[in-house]
């Protein structure tokens, strides 16, 4: 079984280097790919991906069955003049502190973090377009210095960077996901403004994206601590979450929201009973989110395959971007540089 498995990660390989683009297409590559949030959104414009990097095996596999590609895998490894030219450089990258050197804050300071390899590789292609995603916390990170270092390499590197912090729930999924999206443009394309999209006023909601019937059993919770204390009708705005009860102290992963508003922040980890998805009311009874409606939360087509195993399926999505926001972003892009695409 496992030589079957590296002979077609090899035929993979070798076919992703035979690829010939079409003209028409843009190119794009996917860093930190975990299961190709950013992939799904670019290619709905028409893009091809022409490198992809994944460490982590469960993802990687996922990624092979959505994508027959399989990633490279561990970032720090890659050398950089194997990775083909492209448009655009997209990366969800983890957040890490840096060891500032003192007076200089740039390219230099970030060696030791993944940053650094994100870097490294700009300043050998220099891709036309960024396309960068982190939590929201980055931008306050050991008192704004890591989101610092990060806008004066951009610079150094020869990009005019710009920033913001989107809310999922503001582009038609039903998650408080925040996320700071940092987009650069090279330099001498000339570009010194950028505009992030407007919010939606459409309302969707987690009654939206529920299956008829769960798709697997285990997510019921029936416990004799469970706790109502809030009433539904009370919802104020349905763009946040509203909590309308508990399990036992109402921790993380103890706590009961209402599925007439928006859910909380799909989580890669985190314990409790509800752990990863937060529990509902749902039918009178309470229960976690399945994979399939996970998937829905973070804005997957309805035909993408989900890894067979629920618990690491759940960690997959808490990881990935939100699909719909990715892609809201990416028209801004368009209209800024139409250049990109002839037509969205």
């Amino acid at each position: 079984m496992k030589v079957m498995f590296t002979l077609n990660l090899f035929k993979e390989k070798e076919k992703r280097k035979s690829w010939k683009l079409n003209k028409n297409n843009f190119t794009f590559i996917d860093l930190f790919a975990g299961i190709g949030g950013f992939r799904v959104a670019l290619e709905s414009f028409g893009g091809k991906c022409v490198f992809s990097s994944e460490w982590d095996k469960d993802s990687q596999n996922t990624y092979l069955k959505n994508f027959k590609d399989i990633p490279d895998g561990d970032i720090t490894k890659i050398n950089e003049k194997t990775i083909p030219d492209h448009s655009v450089l997209c990366a969800g990258f983890p957040c890490q502190a840096f060891s500032i050197s003192g007076k200089r804050l740039g390219f230099k300071d970030t060696r030791g973090t993944l940053f650094f390899d994100i870097a490294r590789i700009v300043k050998h292609i220099k891709p036309e377009i960024l396309f960068l995603e982190n939590v929201k916390n980055l931008t306050t990170h050991n008192k704004g210095k890591t989101m610092k270092v990060i806008e004066d390499s951009l610079d150094e590197l020869g990009y005019n960077h710009f920033s913001s912090i989107l809310k999922s729930s503001d582009y038609e999924i039903p998650q408080a996901r925040e996320r700071v999206y940092i987009i650069g443009f090279r330099k001498d394309l000339n570009i010194k403004k950028f505009t992030f999209p407007k919010i939606s006023n459409k309302i969707i909601t987690v009654k939206d994206i529920l299956e008829k019937e769960p798709s697997i059993k285990n997510v019921y919770i029936n416990r004799p601590d469970i706790k109502i204390i809030k009433e539904e009708k009370d919802i104020i705005d349905p763009k946040r979450p509203f909590q309308i009860g508990q399990i036992n102290n109402g921790g993380q992963g103890e706590r009961i929201y209402s599925i007439f508003a928006t859910g909380i922040t799909l989580s890669a980890y985190g314990g409790g009973a509800a752990s990863k998805t937060g529990a509902y009311l749902i039918n009178k009874k309470i229960r976690k989110l399945t994979p399939k409606e996970c998937a829905r939360m973070q804005g997957f087509p309805e035909d993408f395959e989900l890894h067979e195993k629920s618990n690491i399926s759940y960690k997959q999505f808490g990881n990935s971007v939100s699909v719909p926001v990715i892609k809201n972003i990416f028209k801004e892009i368009i209209k800024t540089y139409p250049v990109i695409i002839k037509k969205i």
